[in-house]
């Protein structure tokens, strides 16, 4: 096998997995820098600790990466632009380690995507001890949720006595007639689904709280009324088949109307989370097989698209959109000449 001798540049894939690493990590420094400052349980302290040491780490690799690459750093958030030390908690511990787990589950399906799509034997190393770090990290939250009574399990369902194989198209009814139960793998979807949602609901909630800007606070309430009818309509769906939802945290804000994080980081946080639920809503879709819960799926990711765009017109009017790494636009190259 002949060995490559030149140096292998990063690949498309590649800055792109690096480039949202960098910008995802240094928000998260921000929300647990503030956070582990007003933080009361000690064992859910040790964890955001735990988190930010790894939010750090990755953030000085990157800048390595880039910095070998004479690729620009990206901007991202910092302490002293986007956080205010002094403002009050605007969350309960409670919530925040259930925050930690929402983002842990994003962050292990982006480090097994960047690995995926990385082929330089640093860039796949790398990935792969990010992937292993977060495991460890959603390993000691599930154990601290588990252990403070926290923790929302997905709804349990029997044994079944034998294996079954399906008979009948109406296995895949939903609009009309009798509809079957929902398997397991559709439970799974929907539970994972919901997490997400009250997560993000209980953000929007406490963001549109402490927001300066009137057009971003009702931009926040407009995603909070979303994720409720979402979290509504799939709960209907579990009640009506005497299936458990996952626990709510909208209690879980405090009175506080001092704003420990500026607009732009959290208007950013906001339009992250609604494009990596259109995600989760697709393979929600892609493996659920009853007609009705296909169409809320689609419904959803419908709905979700359309609020993703308007908050990034946000973005851009307030000039807080930093733009991704681009193609070379070869007709304006040429133009040039």
């Amino acid at each position: 096998m002949t060995e490559i001798s030149h140096p292998l540049e990063l690949t498309s894939a590649e800055i792109a997995n690096l480039w949202t690493q960098y910008m995802n990590d240094s928000l998260s420094i921000c929300i647990l820098t503030h956070s582990i400052e007003k933080a009361k349980d000690q064992d859910i302290k040790e964890i955001l600790q735990f988190a930010l040491s790894l939010a750090e780490s990755h953030i000085v690799k990157i800048t390595e990466f880039f910095s070998t690459e004479n690729f620009p750093i990206p901007k991202g958030f910092s302490i002293e632009e986007d956080v205010n030390l002094n403002a009050p908690p605007l969350f309960t511990d409670a919530f925040m380690i259930d925050y930690m787990h929402v983002m842990t589950l994003l962050g292990l399906t982006g480090y097994a995507g960047a690995v995926a799509t990385s082929c330089r034997e640093d860039q796949i190393d790398y990935f792969i001890k990010c992937n292993n770090q977060t495991m460890e990290l959603h390993k000691r939250i599930i154990s601290v949720m588990l252990t403070k009574g926290l923790y929302s399990r997905p709804s349990r369902i029997n044994t079944p006595s034998q294996v079954d194989f399906v008979d009948s198209q109406r296995y895949l009814t939903g609009w009309f007639g009798k509809k079957r139960p929902l398997n397991a793998i559709e439970i799974s979807g929907m539970s994972f689904n919901m997490k997400k949602d009250v997560a993000k609901t209980v953000l929007e909630l406490g963001f549109g709280q402490v927001c300066q800007t009137k057009e971003i606070q009702k931009y926040f309430d407009r995603g909070k009324n979303i994720c409720k009818n979402h979290f509504g309509s799939f709960s209907n769906m579990l009640t009506k088949e005497d299936l458990s939802s996952p626990k709510s945290w909208v209690s879980e804000v405090t009175n506080s109307t001092v704003s420990p994080f500026s607009d732009k980081l959290m208007l950013f946080h906001i339009v992250t989370l609604v494009s990596s639920a259109i995600g989760y809503y697709g393979a929600g879709l892609s493996v659920t097989q009853r007609r009705d819960l296909a169409i809320e799926y689609t419904r959803f990711m419908a709905e979700m698209g359309l609020f993703a765009e308007d908050g990034a017109q946000l973005l851009i009017k307030y000039g807080w959109l930093e733009q991704p790494p681009l193609a070379d636009d070869r007709e304006k190259l040429a133009n040039k000449k």
